[in-house]
């Protein structure tokens, strides 16, 4: 037996979830968002129960012309190693038996509540994959953003400005996901994705009202366990500083074009070919950049659409451009 969650469903609740005849709803999802990053990362079992360990080499040997009867001296490379942390995402479902019973379809009724979850932990795991920081929030892995942070740093060849500097910036990336480039990780002996324990009925106890007293539950709990491995930090580009403001009214615009060509050329020719890339960026980002493909690209030049899949996917110079909702449009400037 269990205390029950304060945020367990109430008959309020329930009855926002029928149709006209009693039964449960159809539901509009109308929270859901476009994270299209989630149909992209690859993903592996790390090396380690909390993560992953990757070795990384810092430095080549030093080689020499010589002469005859003249030596050379011995040298080394450099290597280091980076251990990548994983995140526990975790979720319970508590529903009143009587309450999910009452419109005769507990299926349904609890299939149309786990989907809210699973929705939910998606948009939490996509934000945290940009702006994750374990470092003020110890309970997240660290995402892309606090890592491609500043210029002056060891990576900041990989930051591209647009030139932005309110309170109204945002970001497009570039990724390059692939084995010993970009990963989503799991720890060692785990599962990928979510995992749902499906407890069935269970005896709560109840707080709300006169506190000890009993009831019968569905209690459901959902676990993601993850993060990602940044291997090569090459192989991710941040166009920065992008005013979304200046972008629509076409008023000193960011030109996206520009940028997205400079980002290409920021990532080893040869990975590209090896890996997947692909840009993400958000709806007004994507809707802007389709406007300045119509007034400035010439004829099959840039951003292309092709089926794929069945599906009209837009690329540029060949790359996919997807759409994530959870870019902010409130970064602060990088410098």
């Amino acid at each position: 037996m269990s205390t029950l969650s304060t945020g367990a469903l109430t008959l309020l609740d329930w009855a926002k979830g029928l149709d006209p005849s009693g039964h449960t709803a159809d539901t509009v999802e109308l929270l859901n968002q476009t994270n299209e990053v989630l149909d992209d990362m690859q993903w592996v079992e790390g090396n380690l129960p909390i993560g992953h360990l990757t070795t990384v080499r810092t430095g080549l040997p030093s080689v020499a012309w010589r002469l005859m009867n003249a030596g050379v001296t011995p040298s080394k490379s450099t290597k280091a190693q980076i251990t990548e942390s994983c995140g526990m995402l975790e979720a319970w479902s508590e529903v009143d038996v009587e309450l999910a019973q009452l419109n005769g379809d507990v299926k349904k009724f609890r299939h149309s509540e786990a989907l809210s979850f699973i929705e939910a932990m998606n948009q939490e795991f996509v934000g945290t994959l940009f702006y994750g920081n374990s470092g003020t929030a110890p309970q997240e892995f660290t995402g892309l953003a606090p890592r491609y942070a500043s210029t002056s740093a060891g990576n900041g060849a990989n930051i591209i400005s647009g030139g932005g500097s309110d309170s109204d910036l945002s970001s497009i990336w570039l990724i390059n996901w692939g084995d010993g480039k970009v990963k989503g990780i799991f720890p060692k002996g785990s599962k990928a994705g979510i995992s749902n324990d499906d407890f069935g009925q269970e005896t709560a106890e109840t707080t709300a009202g006169i506190g000890g007293t009993r009831l019968r539950v569905y209690r459901e709990r959902f676990v993601w366990k993850a993060g990602i491995a940044l291997e090569d930090w090459r192989q991710v580009v941040r166009i920065a500083n992008i005013d979304i403001s200046n972008l629509v009214a076409k008023s000193s615009a960011a030109d996206l074009i520009e940028l997205m060509i400079k980002a290409i050329w920021r990532i080893p020719q040869g990975s590209l070919k090896s890996g997947s890339p692909a840009f993400y960026m958000n709806r007004s980002c994507g809707q802007m950049l389709d406007i300045q493909r119509r007034d400035d690209v010439i004829s099959g030049g840039g951003l292309t659409y092709e089926t794929v899949d069945g599906k009209m996917v837009k690329k540029f110079r060949g790359i996919p451009i997807r759409i994530v909702d959870q870019l902010t449009q409130a970064e602060s400037a990088i410098s």
